[in-house]
């Protein structure tokens, strides 16, 4: 499909011998084409950043909708705006499907071309046939992304079902190595189908993890093939681009690959992982901001347990707001494998200083910092606490 967006966007620079760009209804860059590299309009930085990273700003998309581009039915005219970067003058072409935008051709013009130039028309008559193709586009993701939100949701029994399903669907598509990447938390309007047309998913869905605090959006599932199964960098790619497009709020994880069509039964797994990676990244900014399953370490196990888990009896004086300084400290010291000139160093306090907010803190939970099963368990109680979803992230 990606050719035949690509065919019909060369196919209206060619007739009006103008730049064009293909971008969905979010400016997701679809296809871009082909022109002379001596064209001074094509330096424009609005269409350079679009190129290059695949999308624009919200603050140039509401520059652009502020013309009603979303309502027009025919060509709209937008004068240039140095200010936004938008240096040279546009005409969008609205691609429509039943009364609806599902994406925008835009051609660099300063005036050039008047609005009533025939080949306007017969562009427009081209902007239909993408507006039809990209509406198919959407039923069609819309439908596998029910399919992969069934399968992983599934109970166990029925996930071989759900897999057929889903390999019947996606048929022939989906096959070689794939992840799935948990985007979380997803607000983007209009759910899946509102993920940028440029972001090389497979299929998206949210779907529910069962981990998030009430009243919260589900993550975003997104199922991506990779290269090989041990190289997961289009799925981290996909994750940062998302990242960027919903204004970098979310985090992300990423499960262990699955091979398609065979191991599909394994992606309800393989979404417990991303999930679960996603959590550890919320929690730890050093795995963050896109966390991949086979690089979480303990938190493999921590994210196991249940997501409302209260706190040790022990430590739950310690991890009260009064206390955070005396848990940061803890966390750092055990960090630093109870090596307490590390630990200093790592705090910027005096190794004195140290010592006397240890004895406070064995104070406060009861526990030795020199018998080692005490250590663990503080250990363990203060990473869990960060996978708390009432824990500030």
């Amino acid at each position: 499909m990606r050719e035949e967006y690509q065919r019909l966007t060369d196919e209206v620079s060619a007739l009006l011998g103008t730049p064009a760009t293909l971008e969905g209804r979010d400016f997701g860059l679809i296809a871009f084409a082909a022109h002379d590299s001596e064209d001074e309009r094509a330096l424009d930085p609005v269409r350079a950043r679009s190129i290059l990273r695949r999308g624009s700003t919200p603050a140039v998309r509401e520059w652009f909708e502020s013309f009603g581009i979303t309502r027009a039915r025919g060509p709209v005219r937008i004068p240039p705006d140095p200010a936004a970067g938008v240096l040279h003058g546009r005409i969008c072409l609205p691609a429509r499907h039943g009364g609806v935008v599902h994406g925008y051709l835009w051609l660099l013009d300063d005036g050039a071309l008047g609005l009533d130039d025939p080949r306007l028309r017969e562009a427009m008559d081209t902007a239909a046939r993408v507006g039809d193709l990209l509406a198919a586009d959407a039923r069609a993701g819309a439908r596998l992304g029910d399919l992969l939100a069934a399968l992983l949701t599934a109970p166990p029994g029925a996930v071989p079902a759900a897999a057929e399903a889903l390999a019947a669907g996606a048929s022939p598509a989906l096959t070689g190595p794939l992840a799935l990447v948990a985007l979380t938390p997803w607000h983007a309007d209009g759910g899946p189908e509102a993920t940028p047309a440029a972001v090389p998913g497979l299929v998206t869905a949210t779907v529910p993890a069962g981990l998030e605090p009430p009243g919260s959006p589900a993550p975003l599932a997104v199922l991506v093939r990779l290269r090989a199964a041990d190289s997961p960098a289009p799925a981290r790619s996909v994750a940062e681009r998302l990242r960027a497009w919903a204004g970098d709020g979310p985090v992300a994880g990423i499960g262990a690959a699955v091979t398609a069509p065979g191991g599909l039964a394994d992606l309800p797994e393989a979404w417990r992982q991303a999930t679960a990676a996603a959590r550890a990244a919320r929690a730890e900014p050093r795995l963050g901001p896109v966390a991949h399953w086979a690089e979480l370490g303990p938190y493999r196990l921590l994210t196991a347990l249940p997501a409302e888990l209260p706190p040790d009896e022990s430590v739950r004086r310690l991890l009260s707001p009064a206390h955070a300084g005396l848990a940061h400290t803890a966390e750092v010291y055990l960090d630093c494998a109870g090596q307490a000139a590390r630990a200093a160093a790592a705090l910027g306090i005096h190794r004195q200083t140290l010592y006397y907010r240890l004895s406070r803190i064995e104070a406060l939970t009861g526990l030795s910092l020199d018998g080692g099963e005490d250590r663990l368990l503080l250990h363990l109680a203060l990473k869990t606490a960060r996978l708390s979803p009432a824990a500030p992230s």
